[in-house]
């Protein structure tokens, strides 16, 4: 081996990557090799860790010394995972959790108390809204929920004891389309976090931090993998903020483990491209649902007749790849196109390669109350479809079975 190539073989991985675009952060940045010069990532798979005395041990577990301890919190490869996504979403730091809904207890547990408040959004993720009025209120947080779209009643519904309002944006399943500037405002003035759910674009299409927000949930099950192989989440937003969330976690201990790190370290490095190819599919299928007979309305930010298609064009780079749509008839026509798909995925999950198809009303969001799904908007007869990345000609033709079965 030349000089030469010993050299280049003990660069580090990464370099300054302030001035790198998206697609190269996501490929190149958060991680540094190792002494062995491997080219691809290294998976540590370890508990714990060995050190040289008992001063260092000390020092290490009282925070004197930074470094890892034990992989409950600090493991080199979730911390490579962590570093990429804080550098994609443009935020100081990322802490990975073990999933999703694990990211928005930590952010809950670790920067509310009793007596604090919560405005909501209504139309999120059904098990957030379960979470929050069956758990998170035992604690003694107050939790309501307004329009995502009626920033009056945002404003109204803000208490002199509102510590946090949350929301996603586009929404699940209606992709309702919140305005991240005008929240952020209210919540500053309310001296409030603005926190927001970015599973459906991810940092490939949306940085809600650039628009005022203060914390970015993730699930990473979704679109940060790609094709649903692992269960993951995760919290950014400002290090102050995100010191309160690790501090929740290395006690309780809702982390990511360090293979799935891996696994979504690979997933991030490919996420612009799948984006723009889910919402290259998901653009078509809605326009082909919006014409067609048995349907009788389609839910796609993308479409210029969504009351959110302004909005979404200046926050988003584009309008991601989920898209719901109502058929004629209620349940029984909805669930008679579902089970008549032949090549379609009936699964909860989205953000797959594999186009997902799933009714909310009895799944996703089936634990609310009637009263919860009709304020969401969810009727019976809503379908919703995660457009994956197959010939968008197969998936029109595999759903035309379905709908022509009604």
């Amino acid at each position: 081996m030349s000089d030469s190539d010993s050299n280049d073989n003990n660069r580090p991985a990464t370099e300054s990557v302030a001035a790198y675009q998206q697609a190269t952060l996501a490929i190149r940045s958060g991680y540094q090799r190792s002494h062995e010069a491997e080219h691809s990532e290294a998976m540590f798979l370890t508990s714990s860790y060995v050190f040289d005395n008992a001063e260092l041990a000390a020092k290490h577990f009282s925070n004197e010394l930074q470094g890892n301890v034990y992989s409950r919190y600090t493991n080199p490869t979730v911390r490579a995972f962590e570093e990429r996504l804080a550098a994609m979403e443009g935020a100081e730091q990322a802490v990975a959790t073990s999933s999703g809904m694990a990211a928005t207890l930590s952010v809950v547990m670790s920067l509310l108390q009793s007596g604090d408040h919560i405005l909501c959004s209504k139309d999120v993720f059904g098990s957030t809204r379960v979470m929050l009025n069956n758990y998170i209120v035992k604690f003694g947080v107050q939790v309501s929920y307004v329009s995502l779209t009626d920033l009056d009643a945002w404003q109204q519904g803000i208490q002199p004891n509102t510590k946090m309002l949350f929301c996603e944006t586009p929404s699940n399943p209606m992709s309702e389309i919140a305005d991240l500037e005008a929240l952020a405002a209210l919540s500053k003035k309310a001296r409030a976090l603005f926190v927001v759910d970015n599973c459906f674009c991810t940092p490939a299409l949306q940085k809600p931090l650039q628009w005022g927000a203060d914390i970015v949930v993730h699930s990473a099950t979704k679109y940060l993998d790609g094709q649903g192989r692992c269960l993951g989440g995760a919290v950014v937003g400002s290090s102050e903020l995100m010191e309160k969330v690790v501090g929740f976690l290395r006690a309780a201990g809702p982390t990511m483990s360090p293979f799935n790190a891996w696994v979504f370290l690979k997933g991030l490095e490919t996420l612009r491209i799948r984006m723009q190819a889910h919402s290259a599919n998901a653009a078509e299928l809605a326009s082909w649902l919006q014409n067609h007979p048995k349907v009788t309305k389609v839910f796609y930010a993308g479409l210029e007749g969504h009351p959110g298609h302004s909005l979404a064009k200046k926050q988003q780079s584009d309008f991601g790849g989920v898209v719901s749509f109502a058929v004629v008839g209620g349940r029984e026509q909805a669930w008679t196109v579902i089970n008549n798909t032949r090549m379609l995925s009936l699964t909860a999950n989205l953000g797959d390669t594999k186009t997902t198809i799933v009714h909310p009303a009895t799944t996703t969001h089936g634990r609310l109350s009637d009263e919860e799904r009709q304020q969401a908007g969810i009727g019976e007869n809503l379908i919703r479809i995660a457009v994956g990345l197959e010939d968008i000609i197969d998936i029109k033709n595999d759903l035309q079975l379905g709908l022509d079965a009604i």
